[in-house]
């Protein structure tokens, strides 16, 4: 119980005594440095362990900072501003004294943070917990959920109209950044009236036609920009802005080969496209549909969470695609086996991970009590009892509780941080900071029972 010792000195100062989340977190980085090392790699250099520069965070202010921002829900304007507003925060970032650091400093280090090391993070504070007695990993749940990324719904109709007025935008930039040295033809407007009339025609006969215009303008768009590129390379000695351009331009073509192709097959051909051949954002397109039962779709990823008992998660994964849940059952076990050095005596889920293999499985390893919520045909679940099975049904019930607490209090049922690997730093991050509050509550609650 170290860490409780520890934690009891801490409080008795009165900046962590009103913030004892922080106070909390504080403590197990100041008893366990380990944690920078594993953040340290992400830079290779570019920060130093120690002490940095004049202009640059420390490893130990970018991971303080990181955690402050995220418990706190700010943006990193407003962390900036907390340096300078809150006494908590400096002490909390380590100012000792210094200038306040700016948030563009504080985006460029803390958007280096891999997903992956945050999730070596999370399983470092987990360990924690577990050489407290806090949690024993003896009894786990799991459930998946999905987060949104930041795009709007996805129709043919509107993923055409994107890819024209970006590469219209993209290329009137590329023609101010060469100087003029290119002429382009626009047909946003063109486009744009176009885009309109499709979404008020219900007709398919006349939605048929306006989209075979439309797909003409993308395709002579298409071969605009793909002309101004081979024109732009032959002559060479471009500066690095424009061969920045030319680079987002050519990332662009592909995907707006994608969206024509799915788009002339569905609206003119009337064929089917599978959803692992679709494209659902040009701007974040790492996006997948996700389906869960006869709920509406969702556009983002799949996260499959298990917990133990005590609610910490003790296991993330985000998932590619829309897999079914028996699929991601045994790699759970795996890893906390791996993670933890522990086989769980309880697994318990609901009935979309229910299969005949998966509990095979779950024997295999060792696990006693296996129980799915919900089962069908000759599946039954294995217990010590009847009176187990119903605790357990139960007690999996408050994964749900899990999920809403962790999705509302850190506000990512729809992510709006870009690209993929940010996708998955924010939802670590949120994971992470939700771990902290609940191991905040389970000391506090052991102090107080210790007086």
């Amino acid at each position: 119980m170290k860490l409780l010792n520890e934690l009891a000195l801490a409080l008795e100062n009165p900046h962590w005594g009103v913030n004892t989340e922080f106070a909390v977190i504080d403590t197990i980085l100041s008893m366990h440095p380990e944690i920078y090392e594993l953040v340290a790699r992400d830079f290779s250099g570019k920060a130093s362990k120690s002490l940095g520069r004049g202009d640059s965070p420390t490893i130990e202010q970018i991971l303080r900072g990181a955690l402050y921002k995220e418990m706190k829900g700010l943006t990193y304007r407003e962390l900036e501003y907390a340096q300078h507003d809150s006494r908590i925060c400096a002490l909390f970032v380590k100012l000792d004294g210094r200038s306040a650091i700016s948030f563009s400093v504080w985006q460029k280090y803390i958007s280096m943070i891999k997903a992956q090391t945050l999730d070596e993070v999370m399983i470092a504070i987990n360990k924690v917990a577990q050489g407290e007695g806090l949690e024993d990993f003896s009894r786990v749940r799991q459930d998946s959920t999905a987060v949104e990324t930041n795009v709007h719904y996805p129709t043919n109709n509107s993923l055409v109209w994107d890819c024209m007025k970006t590469i219209d935008r993209l290329l009137i930039k590329l023609q101010q950044e060469s100087g003029g040295a290119i002429r382009i033809r626009k047909h946003r407007k063109q486009a744009k009236k176009t885009y309109g009339r499709i979404n008020n025609t219900k007709s398919s006969e006349k939605r048929k036609g306006l989209f075979e215009n439309q797909l003409k303008l993308l395709r002579t768009s298409m071969n605009q920009a793909e002309g101004m590129l081979a024109a732009l390379t032959e002559r060479g000695g471009v500066s690095d802005a424009v061969r920045a351009l030319m680079g987002e331009i050519k990332a662009l073509l592909s995907k707006a080969q994608k969206v024509y192709t799915m788009t002339h097959r569905h609206e003119i051909l009337g064929e089917k496209v599978a959803n692992e051949e679709k494209l659902f954002s040009i701007f974040e397109d790492h996006t997948d549909i996700i389906v869960k039962g006869a709920r509406d779709a969702t556009f983002g990823h799949k996260i499959n969470l298990t917990t133990g008992a005590t609610a910490l998660i003790i296991d993330c994964r985000i998932l590619d695609g829309n897999p079914s849940d028996t699929q991601a059952y045994g790699g759970v076990i795996d890893r906390i086996r791996k993670n933890y050095g522990v086989v769980p005596r309880d697994l318990v889920t609901d009935g979309g991970y229910a299969s005949l293999a998966n509990q095979r499985l779950a024997r295999e390893n060792g696990i006693v009590n296996i129980v799915f919520n919900k089962i069908v045909g000759s599946l039954k679940n294995l217990t010590s009892s009847m009176n187990m099975e119903t605790r357990l049904k139960k007690w999996r019930s408050g994964i749900e509780a899990v999920i809403s607490n962790l999705k509302r209090g850190f506000e990512i049922f729809r992510c709006e941080w870009k690209t993929r690997a940010h996708f998955d730093a924010k939802i670590y991050w949120s994971v992470i900071a939700y771990n902290i509050r609940v191991m905040t509550d389970l000391l506090i609650g052991r102090m107080q029972t210790a007086r």
